[in-house]
């Protein structure tokens, strides 16, 4: 009974991480908050772009059908010919529909055609309701030039058919999938709870006055830079794994990967430093993790289909640094963007990552404005409790 009253008096004492409300905040993030954001389950006007080399009245036909699915909406449509790869950058589309030349005519005088899909294939749930959807298109299509309009007759076949493929992972593997995303959630994770309690340390040894008094927020921020460098080996040492050992397509480069995961780790690192700043010790920093982490994890994603997600929920998760981190794994590792593939997604990390550098800057001055006010009303009362004294002497 003695060590369970130790225990209880430790746990609501402050002196270590604040369970008694973390398991509460937990319950009511997951079943409120979470269950809002997650509920949807089918593609609602997933992106679809259109290669319509033919330009007709039928592919313009085609092209409204598809857009008025619940499942897909028509982002663009394209006439000339071009890479099908380079139209998911920055994921800009879940699937391109390539319409051929003549394929007008060949519908109509009933020779055997096919319409070109590409899926994006990166989560493999993300594309089943497009496929479903096109496939109703097509079978409708094949009934109507039978002269069975409206038929939902699965027996009837037609001269056109899809000719699907899926890019970036065709072989639907683990490997470019969910294994990958823990690797990169992971890790993550484990740097946060590595760098989150470095300012509360510094505030019990007493090393954090002296760097707001003579220092400027660099130095704070090139402390996460030794953690910065280890997560960075671990990712390389992960992917290697992954590439040797098992079947993980690497189709960009790995020096551009490597040349944004420098950014991605600044911006984690002083999100940590943020989050960790108000925090008694480096335990009750720890439990901090969860309003920065999880969130990308569960919604930049790698968990289930972005296509799933409302668009204001999408726009949301860029509030999470590691919703970033999974667009350009996507993107370089994936889809083999280079550099000016992703410039755009690149030039709004920068912006968000400013703003997380001004709320620090701001944090930071602002801790240093208290702390010359606090040490300019202790030097007061010193003076003063001195003159009291001397004139207590006298």
């Amino acid at each position: 009974m003695n060590s369970l009253k130790d225990e209880v008096k430790f746990l609501f004492s402050g002196q270590g991480m604040p369970y008694e409300k973390v398991c509460l905040m937990v319950a009511m993030v997951i079943t409120v908050f979470m269950s809002v954001l997650l509920n949807g389950n089918i593609a609602k006007d997933a992106k679809v772009v259109i290669i319509d080399l033919d330009n007709s009245a039928y592919t313009r036909e085609l092209t409204n059908r598809i857009e008025a699915s619940e499942y897909m909406k028509v982002t663009a449509v394209v006439n000339t010919v071009m890479d099908p790869k380079e139209l998911f950058y920055q994921d800009r589309a879940a699937a391109v529909v390539y319409f051929p030349r003549g394929l007008e005519k060949d519908r109509y005088t009933g020779v055997a055609t096919n319409i070109g899909v590409f899926y994006d294939n990166t989560n493999t749930a993300q594309t089943s309701n497009i496929k479903e959807a096109l496939n109703e298109i097509v079978g409708l299509d094949n009934a109507a030039a039978q002269g069975d309009i409206g038929s939902t007759n699965d027996s009837i076949r037609g001269q056109l058919n899809l000719a699907s493929r899926n890019l970036f992972n065709p072989h639907d593997s683990k490997d470019n999938g969910e294994t990958l995303g823990f690797l990169f959630f992971f890790g993550s994770m484990f740097f946060t709870f590595a760098t989150i309690g470095m300012i509360p340390r510094l505030r019990l040894s007493h090393q954090l006055d002296s760097i707001l008094l003579e220092g400027t927020p660099w130095d704070l921020v090139a402390r996460i830079l030794p953690y910065g460098g280890c997560l960075l080996v671990s990712w390389v040492l992960g992917l290697a794994v992954l590439r040797v050992w098992g079947d993980l397509s690497f189709s960009g480069s790995l020096l551009v990967f490597l040349f944004i995961q420098v950014f991605y780790i600044l911006v984690t690192g002083t999100l940590s430093l943020f989050f960790g700043w108000t925090a008694a010790n480096p335990g009750i920093a720890s439990s901090r993790m969860i309003l920065f982490i999880p969130g990308g994890f569960i919604l930049g994603g790698m968990t289930g289909p972005v296509t799933f997600l409302a668009p204001w929920v999408v726009s949301l998760s860029h509030i999470f640094p590691l919703t970033w981190e999974y667009h350009f794994q996507r993107d370089i590792i994936a889809r083999g963007a280079g550099m000016s593939d992703i410039a755009q997604t690149f030039g709004a990390f920068l912006i968000y990552m400013s703003i997380v550098a001004i709320l620090f800057c701001i944090r930071f001055y602002t801790a240093r404005k208290a702390l010359i006010k606090e040490r300019q009303q202790d030097a007061k009362k010193k003076e003063q409790l001195e003159k009291m004294a001397v004139e207590a002497v006298s």
